[in-house]
């Protein structure tokens, strides 16, 4: 499949110009970072160093100074513009200093770009903060949209919903069982042991895998920190579970969405309401098929809700943009959309039974407060996932 996402585009244009920023380039696995990079080196028409530090083995600064003498010894001694292009760069020791240090240092007379790819959140951001601040310039790579999973594979919204947005998985589909294994061993176990573990010293690793398996089974639902404690082994403590959940998130794959509360601080110990940041986490380590899943309405409407809830989360900075949920009694809003004062709720109409719209309940509290309806009667499912969520929040 040779599909350009469009923000390979977006960043072949500001590399084939002089910069004065490193680009940098960070998002989940598996969702096409590194093709983009390497559709870029094909068409970018400048010599160009691509290198990788996906390896079990740790590597430190000097495995960065190698690839950037590389790139120099590329350019040659014209002095024309070299494009050095850093993968999984976050696994290098000390990495955002050293390249501080060669960016600052870089020869005149040779025109160096650089690219750095990244799939932890938390591990690239610290890094560019602390040691990058005012030389990088940040693009975020989601998880495949549903234009884009129909425009590449030929896919029903109903498939997309299900399936989710992992490319490498398309092909696997025909065969669920398949799939569902490639899912799990190929992409969560990757990304829970090269990604996650790798990102702080972990005291329990097991419960850092039961407590994601445990928000695979309970997705767009909120769950107390006792109730986790009551189903994990070697749980710890509510402080542990919070701080893995964080991990977690950085890695692109679960939120714990907190508790709204406008103009007070948020309760930190509410039960967070879990989102899968893909369904195809979810549907992976369910034993339901696509034809069950689709028949079970409460299932499905379960789905439904973590697709708009991971559609908000993939397509709205964290930033710039905060997303809660409310609930006051049996009424709930499913999501809440905050940028400065102004606040959106967001009501999904997925068909799920026994559920109590707390949208006027909200509104009543909060007047000042935007209310969005996605499904049924309000935004039909199909064009709120085909649009970008930001286009959506309107004042």
């Amino acid at each position: 499949m040779n599909y350009e996402r469009a923000l390979l585009s977006t960043i072949r244009k500001e590399l084939s110009r002089p910069t004065k920023v490193i680009q940098v380039l960070i998002g989940p696995r598996q969702v096409g970072k590194t093709t983009i990079a390497k559709q870029i080196q094909e068409s970018i028409g400048i010599p160009t160093v691509y290198a990788t530090a996906d390896s079990p083995v740790p590597l430190d600064s000097a495995w960065i100074e190698t690839q950037w003498r590389l790139a120099l010894a590329e350019a040659g001694t014209d002095g024309g513009p070299v494009l050095l292009v850093l993968d999984e760069v976050q696994k290098v020791r000390g990495w955002s200093e050293t390249l501080k240090f060669l960016w600052d240092n870089r020869p005149a007379k040779t025109e160096m770009r650089v690219l750095i790819l990244g799939s932890s959140s938390l591990l690239m951001q610290e890094g560019l903060t602390e040691s990058l601040a005012g030389r990088f310039f940040l693009h975020r790579c989601n998880h495949w949209s549903y234009p884009e999973c129909h425009d590449a594979f030929d896919w029903s919204l109903e498939q997309w919903i299900y399936f989710g947005g992992y490319p490498g998985a398309a092909s696997f589909t025909e065969d669920e069982s398949s799939w569902k294994r490639y899912i799990a061993d190929s992409l969560i176990e990757t990304v829970l042991a090269r990604d996650v573990l790798q990102m702080s010293k972990i005291a329990k690793p097991v419960l850092l895998r039961h407590l994601f398996a445990l928000a695979a089974t309970l997705p767009a639902q909120s769950v107390s920190y006792t109730k986790m404690l009551g189903q994990l082994q070697d749980a710890g403590n509510t402080t542990t579970l919070a701080h893995y959940l964080k991990l977690l998130e950085s890695a692109f794959l679960v939120s714990g969405l907190e508790l709204f509360s406008q103009g007070k601080q948020r309760k930190r110990g509410s039960s967070p309401k879990l989102i899968l940041w893909n369904n195809a986490l979810v549907n992976a380590l369910s034993t339901r098929t696509f034809a069950e899943s689709l028949g079970d309405k409460i299932w499905w409407g379960r789905l439904v809700e973590n697709a708009v809830g991971a559609h908000l989360c993939n397509k709205l900075h964290s930033v710039e943009y905060t997303i809660t949920y409310w609930r006051e009694g049996n009424h709930e809003v499913d999501y809440v959309v905050a940028r400065g004062r102004d606040v959106w709720a967001v009501e999904v109409k997925s068909g799920r039974s026994g559920k109590v719209s707390g949208l006027p309940r909200f509104i009543a509290r909060y007047p000042k407060a935007r209310s969005i309806l996605v499904g049924a009667q309000g935004i039909p499912l199909g064009t709120f996932f085909s649009r970008d969520a930001a286009s959506l929040l309107v004042k």
